[in-house]
């Protein structure tokens, strides 16, 4: 996914009580006819641990013969996430990774020194009139990984941990939670899983990551006397009990990590630690020095000016 920066989430802060600590209501925003829901980074709060960009895609559906036509673009020092609910997406990048990407699955790219890549709708799904909903969210990588050779990594919905307890159905995308590991190779201590709550079920956030935020999906929840529907984001404090009550039936994803020491710059698609970085990143782009995408070799975004 490529983003632009401008019209940030916005944010209230929470003083009634301390488990939740912040607020941030998702804005939409139009990706030339894409529907999102950007959540991260906000004016209040630019990380959750490592995730520095988090956004909800649609629910969206295309009338017959349009689609998902994200053209490739560059991305450094960080990794890309991309979660569905509904639908596919067609992903390829300059390694040579082709993969659909379906509901269930975790699809993990780690950019590192430099990748570029597409994502787009088949075009068997665009006959049909496609649907689409679902997550990305980048992931910032700590300074020693920041140069790391670029992969892409698909993980199938049965090779992630799905789990019950106390009327909620988890699933862990990654990182370490509620006592399972995922097994997705994370490269600092993180959590990220989806929740499925039903109606009247309590569920407590894990306790031992600095940083914890739960984004409503779909649904109605409560914690201590925060009340939240969905395209919100509760941003939990540090060191809290954090109980997640379901008004409702509800879906949320659940997310944290360890801040890192330095600060991350980010700029239209590259982040980093180094803001020289980001200016050799920009020539290196706008001299198509990232590499063609095998298969989507004919279009490009051009870099921001």
């Amino acid at each position: 996914m490529s983003w632009r920066p401008g019209s940030e989430p916005h944010c209230r802060e929470n003083t009634a009580q301390t488990e939740v600590e912040l607020v941030i209501e998702a804005r939409p925003r139009d990706l030339g006819g894409f529907a999102v829901r950007r959540v991260l980074p906000s004016a209040k709060r630019r990380m959750i641990g490592p995730f520095i960009f988090f956004d909800e895609m649609g629910p969206v559906e295309f009338r017959s013969g349009a689609g998902m036509d994200v053209r490739p673009h560059p991305h450094i020092s960080l990794a890309t996430v991309t979660y569905l609910f509904e639908g596919e997406i067609e992903h390829r990048d300059t390694l040579g990774s082709h993969q659909l990407i379906r509901p269930g699955a975790i699809n993990w790219m780690t950019a590192g020194r430099g990748i570029a890549h597409s994502e787009r709708t088949q075009e068997a799904a665009r006959r049909q009139g496609a649907r689409l909903h679902g997550i990305q969210s980048w992931v910032a990588l700590p300074k020693s990984h920041e140069e790391t050779a670029p992969e892409f990594v698909h993980h199938p919905e049965e090779t992630l941990p799905l789990f019950e307890r106390d009327g909620v159905e988890l699933r862990l995308l990654a990182g370490e939670a509620f006592g399972h590991t995922a097994p997705v190779r994370v490269v600092s201590p993180m959590f990220y899983a989806d929740a499925k709550m039903g109606a009247g079920s309590e569920l407590t956030m894990p306790a031992d990551h600095h940083d914890r935020a739960a984004y409503i999906v779909s649904g109605t929840v409560s914690c201590a006397r925060e009340r939240c529907a969905d395209s919100r984001m509760l941003v939990f404090a540090p060191g809290s009990e954090s109980r997640i009550f379901a008004e409702t039936e509800a879906r949320v994803m659940l997310l944290g990590g360890e801040p890192f020491p330095e600060k991350r710059y980010i700029w239209w698609n590259f982040v980093s630690s180094s803001e020289t970085r980001i200016e050799e990143a920009k020539r290196n782009w706008k001299e198509q020095r990232f590499g063609k995408v095998p298969g989507d070799e004919d279009e490009f975004i051009p870099l921001p000016e």
